[in-house]
């Protein structure tokens, strides 16, 4: 008796993924399983490669902003949330890790989780993990929002924020809009500021960290903090 069945087209994503597991696809591939449809003239793979590279990379779109997805030829609402759904699904995974996890053992998912919040920023934003007796996050908060060159950032009220959420360590996380991820005077002199004010209240600051593009600079890691 004659199957009814075909075997998967080797072209087709979908089939592709559930006959052989999502490591064999292509970025472009998964794009297209999420996008489920292309354009006019553009197939659904043929959209995520184009996405792909007007975004610079992965990351550049997952991190893109409504407006800017909004303003491709082939990214209709549908399509948009569902990137911006995404996206913002593997922050909250990331944040899940901290949570039940010891910040000092997993510095790359610091950074990450970092990354993945203020990388797609195009204001300076700075802000604070408060992180309790066993280096787990308790909280992440924005402190402050600035321009283009300079957020404000008062050591005092972090310190009351972290003594609100009962915290017993903190870090300290901003981004660079410009990509220069070296850190200024004015970085230094903050970190500084802030660890003598955690400090009269028993609270550690563990680290300082700078995003700027796809980059994440630890200053703990530089003996800078």
């Amino acid at each position: 008796m004659a199957s009814n069945s075909r075997p998967a087209d080797p072209e087709r994503p979908r089939e592709r993924l559930l006959a052989h597991g999502a490591g064999v696809l292509t970025s472009p591939e998964l794009l297209a399983i999420v996008l489920r449809t292309g354009t006019r003239g553009c197939g659904a793979v043929a959209l995520g490669h184009r996405l792909i590279e007007r975004f610079g990379g992965l990351r550049g779109l997952l991190s893109a902003e409504a407006r800017a997805l909004l303003a491709i030829d082939g990214l209709g609402a549908a399509k948009t949330c569902e990137l911006l759904a995404i996206s913002e699904l593997n922050r909250r995974a990331l944040e899940e890790e901290l949570r039940s996890g010891h910040a000092l053992d997993q510095p790359q998912r610091v950074k990450s989780y970092c990354l993945s919040v203020l990388a797609p920023r195009r204001v300076e934003h700075c802000m604070a993990l408060y992180l309790d007796t066993q280096y787990r996050l308790i909280a992440g908060e924005d402190i402050a929002r600035g321009t283009l060159s300079q957020a404000s950032v008062y050591p005092r009220e972090i310190v009351k924020a972290a003594l609100r959420h009962h915290a017993a360590a903190l870090i300290l996380a901003h981004n660079h809009p410009s990509g220069v991820a070296e850190p200024s005077t004015a970085d230094l002199a903050l970190t500084r500021h802030l660890k003598q004010a955690l400090a009269l209240v028993d609270i550690r600051l563990l680290d300082h960290l700078i995003v700027a593009g796809d980059m994440a600079i630890s200053l703990a890691e530089r003996g800078q903090v």
